[in-house]
This record gives C-alpha cells, sequence and structure tokens, in this order.
C-alpha cells in the first residue's frame, strides 16, 4: 500500500478505498495487520474529509459507510439479525471531551448537565456474537463485515466462559450476547512452550492466535487451547432488559457469563478522563492484553436516542491507549518486493521486548520515511508497536550517535531480478496540487512535520521494479490469487510457491492448473499424499465465483467488495470482458479510477491471454446468481430509486429490508438527501423522517413497504 496523494479527488478516494479495504482484510480476516489502528483512522479520516468535500465520492460500499471487513471463507456465512458495529477511536482527553459535548448537545442537555458513563477495559481479542433461543445457546458467529460472520458454534462450545444455557425469564425466548475471545497471557506462553518443546514455531502474539484458532475446522483442537471470554454487550433480544448499561453488565454476571470485574461507573466525563489516565499504567499489570478502554454512555434510552452512523454506535467510543515504545539499534535494511513491483525497506534490529512480544524486524514504510528519519545503519531507533501489534521505527536517537554508523545503501537494482529500480517525478499538476494541499492545511491549523515532508517531495515515495517477471512478483501474484479470500487453493503455501517457481514449473498463475502429480513428486518434500491434495486443491478452485476471481486477478484498485458488485452487477465473465469504462461506471462503488484501472489491465494482451489460457484450463467461474434473481425481481416501485431506512421494523430487521429493496433493483444508504427516492419509516423513526419531510422525499411507514413488497410477488 501507498501514502501517495493522487492528482483528483476521486482518485485519491479510490486509493483511499483501496487501501482501508485491504487493511481491513488483513485485520479482520488474517488477523496479520500491517498498520497501527491510529494509522488505519488517519487514512479512514482523509477518506471522510473528501466525501465531505465531495458528497458524490461518497458511495454505498466506501468503507465510511461500513463497518469492516468481510467473512471468511471456510465456514457457514450467517446474517446477524442487529449488525455489529465497529467503535470509534479517541487518543486524548480533548477528543473525550469533544464527544461527551456532541453527545450534551444531541441529547438536549445544558452546559452545566452531565452524562454518567461506564468504561470497561477493551480486551485485545476476537468479537463474536452468541444466539441463545428459550434460554439454550444455538448459534456463535464471528463480527465478520458487521452485517454477516462465520458460524463458529462448534468452537465456541468448547469456552468454559460461554454457558451452554441461561435462565429465561417469562416469556422471553431470544437473547443474544457479544463478547471478546482471548487468551491469558500465561495460557499463551504455555501454548508457545508446548509448541516449542514439540519443535513447532511459537504463535506471533495472543490476538492473532486466538483469531486462528476460533478459524480452526476440528472442535478438538480449539478445545486444547484455553480460550477466554468476556462478555460486554446485546444483540437481537426480547428479554426485559435494565435501564443501565452498568446494571446490564450486572445482569449478564448473574446469568452465568464473564464479565470483566474492571468496569466503573464514572459521574462525569472528568471521572472518565481520569480513569484513562489511571489505566496507562495499570494496564501493564493485567493477566491479559489490552489495547484501550471502550467508554458507554450508561442510560440505555439516551444510547437508543444517539442512535448510529452506518459505521458506530454514537453512544460509546473506544480510548485507545499511548504506543508502549522501546530502544533497540538498526543493524541492517532488507528490502521486499511485492505484488505490484513496489520495493519497501524493513529495518531489521537487535530483538526489544514490546507489548509482550519480541521484536526483530520493524517497517520503515518507503523512501520518503526513510528520509524524514534520516537513519542509519548502526542507529539506535526508537521502535514502536502501533496499537501494540505493528512495531515501526518511529526515531533516531541521534545523541547516541558514535560516528561509526553508516548511510544505508539504497538499491538500484531489484533484489529479485535484477531490474533496474524506478522511482519516478510527480507530475506537475500533482505537485501543484499537493502544494494547495499545504495551504489548505495550514488555514485549518492541521499541518504536522511528516505531512508537510510528504507533501513537499516531487517523487513518488516508492521504489519500483517495473519487471512483470520479476521472481519475487510472481510469487507475491500467485500467494493473492491463491489465498483464502480469493480462489482459496488448500495446500498452496508460500513455500510451496517458492519450490515451483523455482523449478520453473509456474511462471503465471494459470501454469498452477497444468501441473501433473508426476512432477511435484520429484520436487523435495512432497509426498503422494501431499502432492495429491495440491492437485486436488487446483481442481476445486476452478469453479470459484466471479468475484473471488476477478480479486484473485490482482487487478489494480479492485478489492475484494469491488470484485463483488461487479460480478453481482454483470453476472458472468464474459459480460465483464466486454464491459467498457461506461457500463463499469453504472456500477455502484465504481468510479472512474476503479473502471479506468479494469478496462486498461483488459485490453493488455498478456492478460487477455493468462484469462483465455486459464478458461483453456477448465477455470470457468459459474455465473453470479444474484444478478439473475436482481433481474427476475427487479420492479418498477423500486428499481433504480434510492432508499433510507430509518427507525424500527417489527416484520424484518433492516439488513432483511435492505435486501429485498436491493434485490428489486433499489439501492440503500444512510443518509437522506435530494437524491432520496424513498424513506422507509418505522417505528421510533428519528432525524431522518424529519428531514425527509422537510425536504419533500416521499415516505413509507412499514405497511406501505410491505404493501409495495408484496405487490410485485404476487
Amino acid at each position: 500500500m501507498t501514502d501517495d496523494l493522487f492528482s483528483t479527488p476521486e482518485a485519491r478516494a479510490a486509493q483511499l478505498r483501496e487501501e482501508i479495504q485491504h487493511h481491513n482484510d488483513l485485520y479482520y480476516q488474517k488477523a496479520a495487520p500491517e498498520i497501527s489502528d491510529r494509522e488505519f483512522d488517519a487514512l479512514l479520516a482523509e477518506l471522510v474529509e473528501l466525501e465531505e468535500r465531495y458528497p458524490d465520492l461518497r458511495t454505498p460500499d466506501s468503507p465510511t459507510q461500513r463497518p469492516g471487513g468481510a467473512p471468511q471463507q471456510g465456514f457457514t456465512t450467517v446474517t446477524h439479525a442487529l449488525p455489529m458495529l465497529s467503535i470509534q477511536n479517541t487518543y486524548n482527553a480533548e477528543e473525550l471531551r469533544e464527544w461527551d459535548a456532541r453527545n450534551r448537545k444531541s441529547l438536549g442537555l445544558g452546559a452545566g448537565d452531565t452524562i454518567e458513563y461506564v468504561v470497561e477495559l477493551k480486551i485485545d481479542g476476537v468479537a463474536v456474537n452468541l444466539r441463545y433461543e428459550d434460554g439454550r445457546f444455538v448459534l456463535g458467529a464471528t463480527r465478520g463485515d458487521g452485517r454477516q460472520g462465520d458460524d463458529i458454534t462448534r468452537n465456541l462450545r468448547t469456552i468454559a466462559d460461554i454457558p451452554g444455557r441461561i435462565d429465561v425469564p417469562g416469556a422471553a425466548r431470544v437473547l443474544e450476547v457479544r463478547g471478546e475471545v482471548y487468551f491469558q497471557r500465561a495460557d499463551f506462553e504455555a501454548l508457545n512452550e508446548k509448541r516449542a518443546a514439540a519443535g513447532d514455531e511459537p504463535f506471533a502474539n495472543p490476538r492473532n492466535t486466538a483469531a486462528g484458532t476460533l478459524k480452526l475446522l476440528d472442535p478438538s483442537t480449539v478445545a486444547a487451547r484455553p480460550l477466554r471470554m468476556f462478555a460486554y454487550a446485546v444483540g437481537e433480544s426480547d428479554y426485559p432488559l435494565p435501564a443501565t448499561h452498568f446494571e446490564f453488565l450486572d445482569a449478564l454476571d448473574a446469568l452465568g457469563f464473564a464479565v470483566n470485574k474492571e468496569r466503573r461507573l464514572c459521574a462525569s466525563i472528568d471521572e472518565v478522563i481520569a480513569c484513562t489516565d489511571e489505566w496507562e499504567e495499570k494496564r501493564r499489570a493485567l493477566p491479559y492484553d489490552t489495547d484501550g478502554l471502550v467508554v458507554k454512555v450508561n442510560r440505555r434510552d439516551w444510547q437508543a436516542e444517539l442512535g448510529a452512523t452506518a459505521k458506530a454506535p454514537r453512544a460509546l467510543v473506544a480510548y485507545k491507549f499511548s504506543a508502549e515504545q522501546g530502544q533497540s539499534r538498526l543493524s541492517a535494511v532488507e528490502w521486499n518486493v511485492g505484488r505490484t513491483g513496489v520495493v519497501t525497506p524493513v529495518a531489521i534490529m537487535e530483538p526489544v521486548r514490546l507489548a509482550g512480544t519480541t521484536v526483530r524486524r520493524a517497517t520503515l514504510h518507503n523512501m520518503d520515511e526513510l528520509e524524514y528519519l534520516g537513519v542509519r545503519v548502526g542507529d539506535s531507533v526508537l521502535v514502536e508497536k502501533g496499537g501494540d501489534i505493528i512495531p515501526k521505527v518511529v526515531r533516531v536517537v541521534e545523541s547516541l550517535r558514535t560516528g561509526e554508523e553508516t548511510e544505508i545503501a539504497v538499491p538500484a537494482e531489484c533484489p529479485s531480478c535484477g531490474s533496474v529500480l524506478e522511482r519516478k517525478p510527480l507530475d506537475p499538476d500533482e505537485i501543484e496540487r499537493r502544494h494547495r494541499e499545504i495551504a489548505r492545511r495550514e488555514e485549518k491549523d492541521d499541518l504536522d512535520e511528516r505531512t508537510r515532508f510528504r507533501l513537499t517531495r516531487t517523487l513518488e515515495p516508492h521504489l519500483v521494479c517495473a519487471n512483470a517477471a520479476c521472481p519475487a512478483q510472481v510469487i507475491e501474484r500467485i500467494r493473492h490469487f491463491a489465498a483464502r479470500n480469493a480462489m482459496d487453493i488448500d495446500g498452496l503455501a508460500e513455500k510451496t510457491i517458492e519450490k515451483l517457481t523455482d523449478a520453473g514449473l509456474v511462471t503465471t498463475i494459470a501454469d498452477l492448473y497444468a501441473l501433473r502429480k508426476d512432477a511435484l513428486l520429484e520436487l523435495e518434500g512432497f509426498k503422494e499424499k501431499s502432492a495429491q491434495n495440491l492437485i486436488d486443491g487446483i481442481e476445486a478452485s476452478k469453479t470459484r465465483s466471479l468475484a473471488r476471481f476477478l480479486f484473485g486477478l490482482g487487478i489494480r484498485h479492485v478489492g475484494e467488495t469491488g470484485a463483488r458488485d461487479i460480478a453481482r452487477a454483470f453476472g458472468t465473465l464474459d459480460a465483464v470482458l466486454a464491459a467498457d469504462a461506461a457500463a463499469l461506471t453504472n456500477v455502484d462503488g465504481v468510479g472512474d479510477v476503479v473502471a479506468a484501472s479494469i478496462v486498461e489491465f483488459l485490453a493488455h494482451p498478456e492478460n487477455r491471454a493468462l484469462i483465455a489460457r486459464l478458461r483453456e484450463l477448465g477455470v470457468e467461474p459459474p455465473p453470479d446468481e444474484s444478478a439473475a434473481e436482481r433481474e427476475a425481481h427487479r420492479d418498477e416501485t423500486f428499481d433504480g430509486r434510492i432508499f433510507v431506512l430509518t427507525g424500527e421494523l417489527d416484520a424484518m430487521t433492516r439488513t432483511e429490508a435492505k435486501a429485498e429493496i436491493e434485490k428489486r433493483g433499489g439501492k440503500v444508504t444512510g443518509s437522506v438527501s435530494k437524491k432520496t427516492g424513498v424513506v422507509v419509516a418505522g417505528e421510533n423513526a428519528g432525524s431522518k423522517l424529519a428531514k425527509a419531510r422537510e425536504l419533500g422525499v416521499e415516505t413509507w411507514d412499514e405497511a406501505q413497504f410491505l404493501a409495495a413488497l408484496e405487490r410485485r410477488l404476487a
């Protein structure tokens, strides 16, 4: 990923959407984030600002309108009855006070009025949703993309903190409890000791290991690992819930759930801020990892009144602890080549202990970062574990220089293939745009030293290898194509890819489908079973969905969401191949930049030949059924119209209502504007209904909405 600035707002928005989706996928699907929460929030904030300045850039599938990553493949997908939204982050007392002021204003409170808040520890684990029906635990799911997750019920049943049955009060039938699955630090260390004794590689950190454990297909393996869970929230429920969140936590405790004891009721935001100061140091004595605090409005009726954005509830925020830093010495710099040819520097350091793990490598991002830091081999450096996860070099301790440090040798040739590396100058129009950006940020007093440095550069921040046949790029392209969220080729790990490319058996993704078992058996490490498993995995991938195939091709700017939207819109691979830029931009979420990237990719003879060879070898994505289904249900009452859902519906959830609208050709957005066609207002509809009436937008109550659905089905 790159933090380039592009020549137009649309291009920058497209790049930001791609970067954010990439980091969402790493965090929510692979449990392997590359950047800290603060860096992620900065990307998201820039996209929010662009969309506010240019509203036409805001698309329904924008990361600003979505809570998180896509569901993990390999498990049954389930739809959450109520979305599992993200939590807005704050980093200091000033941001907490601003949030409190917004709450008081929204609730109509006076300047002297205060709000009672509950402060809880933010456990560094994996969010899950537990569904109980008639007191029995029937379904457990991951958060996924917030709307849909993976059914991991069998794995969650192995966790002792999750009761199999709970008491059912009166006529109540359904209760969904949400919480965080995690490892206690001592349990995690004991698990690694067992792995070391068995000669296995140790796991990297507790959070990633918890996420990976919940994805295992064998519950007996999960049961052997001492996972824990803290419960802290409610989803769908017809239970009689207490009037306050603090009382609700006590009620969960009484039902038999494990609820974190380190929770506090604060009478004002001042008490909350005092609590954050206390926990900055106190957290280090905890037996489990935390990365912050969660602050919630205590009164549940006020929570409902404050509502939510498309992405996060307004009644709660996360306060993120400051990143832990340590000092080390830079002993070397390695240069890694990515799938698109970008060459990035990685710091190799003397081991330093940070946030419970030993760090030996840290990111240096790109050439701009190297130049900004002024780092040399042999330097003492401060290393920060951003968000307590990602190590990065943040500063050189120049006072400790001895004079023996040496300049970092920037390669002139690709470390993989030897091709001359390029660092292109920026277009003059781009340089001018950066100057305007500097002026705009200075006017807003929003220009830090690092951003100013980046905006004054006249060269692209990355070194690039332009050789498409570069072995490192080939490996990365194949790895991307075979990944679980793309073609999901079982048995094709990175080391296996390296063996295949080193042996000359695979030079493009199409070569995978020409592999023969006898050729594999000639390679070191392959036995009859492993060779057959790989052949079977490749064969099974031939009919993966069109969305997975398009994503796996690695077209620039086309992430998982974009690939899925394109597949749904066109239905077949042939239709996609025949599409021009105009047809592509008609797809929600596909702007000019993404469309141009797809057209450019498909216009390249080598790429067309690659797709043709894949098809000759039997790779044929089946038609996307959702496109045919929507065409069958298309209804002029809904077709092409923009809908907004507000309030509570009795007959169905909002997710189900959205699906019915989209099935009939309509679109659903989260805000009311002059472009809105219909606002569907359920019980307790609020400001969106008022705004619709103010703008003269057509409004339906639930009965009218249901009647419109039934007319088409009749």
